[in-house]
């Protein structure tokens, strides 16, 4: 590919851009959406779990059609949970309703990818977008001209910075490897216990289970593989995949999200739930409205303006509380000794819990 022409170029095949692909191509346009690395979903860089619908719906009430977009063969589904249990440095666990289940994140991937290209999209992969040039794309495999541009290209999103868009701020670092065994099916989170500010989780999945650690650096002065080696010694994990590590956004959505005739979504745009890092369900609902606005601009020229009113009235309200939520939790519990994560998630109780991990305000 040398010189390429489409309507809607979305750089990143993952759930926010498969997603937006997707509905912008059933509405007949034409859709190109570009992956950097050769295989969809891979390699893993996620705790794997998704909460179900009901659940979803419960922290964003205002999202349309949920049954349709997050609709998945029962076979994706590994193991269904019901509860999240979060231990504090004492080891003292409280058990959260929640129900949800786990999923091979490459798997995920590329069935939402396949559902892209089924609808009309076209993927190229080993593509990767350095800059903007005019309305054209530059990249590995040539020049790619549109008329819409959208970035789902993560935290360090090079489209938003082609725009002219703030990207994330300090987003922190976390790492995930695969433990072979028999996992309770219940997920699991330690606050403490590791480092100041770091945190750690179990995720089962059929003989094995998603494990990690993620940290604040502002906290937390050491790495995180020793992080990780602590956390997988403690409790006598057998990994038998190689770690991998992102980046996640921390401080909710950032301030705009278009700009000319280019979009952002996903974690490019600070669509994730800053109290426990998931990013997934607001990929997608951020996304489908996402590419149903490019297609209306290429078809009637709607404004893509819209797409900020509109994911900003399903979604800013709880993403915002969740992130003040986790301010308050790094001034009162992360900024001091482990004693005060015990504190606190003690004065917290399990309501106050409940609220945290669902977006919702843990003070009147």
């Amino acid at each position: 590919m040398d010189r390429l022409t489409t309507d809607i170029l979305v750089v990143g095949s993952g759930p926010a851009g498969s997603t937006v692909a997707r509905y912008a191509a059933e509405k007949g346009v034409q859709v190109t959406f570009i992956e950097r690395r050769h295989e969809v979903g891979v390699p893993v860089r996620c705790g794997e779990f998704l909460p179900d619908v009901d659940e979803i719906r419960t922290m964003f009430p205002l999202a349309d059609d949920l049954e349709g977009t997050f609709d998945l063969p029962s076979e994706m589904k590994l193991i269904e949970t019901d509860r999240i249990r979060l231990v504090n440095p004492k080891n003292k666990a409280t058990d959260i309703p929640m129900n949800g289940y786990t999923i091979d994140r490459d798997r995920y991937d590329q069935y939402l990818a396949d559902e892209a290209i089924r609808s009309g999209a076209t993927l190229i992969k080993d593509c990767l977008f350095k800059n903007i040039d005019g309305n054209k794309a530059i990249t590995t495999q040539g020049e790619i001209e549109y008329k819409v541009i959208i970035g789902a290209d993560g935290p360090g999103s090079r489209v938003a910075r082609s725009l002219g868009l703030q990207r994330n701020h300090r987003p922190y670092p976390a790492v995930t490897a695969q433990a072979k065994g028999d996992f309770d099916p219940i997920v699991v989170m330690y606050f403490g216990g590791i480092a100041p500010g770091a945190y750690s989780w179990i995720i089962p999945k059929k003989g094995q289970a998603n494990v990690g650690v993620g940290f604040s650096p502002k906290f937390a002065d050491g790495t995180l593989s020793e992080y990780f080696d602590k956390f997988a010694k403690k409790n006598n994990f057998d990994i038998i995949t190689k770690i991998e590590g992102k980046h996640v956004p921390s401080e909710g959505p950032i301030p705009k999200t278009v700009s000319g005739n280019g979009m952002v979504v996903g974690d490019a745009a600070g669509h994730v739930i800053s109290v426990n890092g998931g990013g997934i369900p607001l990929a997608r609902i951020a996304g489908r409205i996402c590419g149903n606005i490019a297609a209306d601009n290429i078809v009637s020229g709607r404004p893509l303006q819209d797409y900020e009113v509109e994911w900003r009235r399903v979604m800013e309200k709880p993403l915002k509380t969740a992130a003040f939520n986790k301010k308050l939790a790094d001034t009162f519990a992360f900024s001091g000794p482990e004693w005060m994560v015990t504190m606190c998630m003690g004065i917290l109780g399990k309501r106050r819990m409940n609220n945290l991990i669902r977006c919702k305000r843990i003070f009147p």
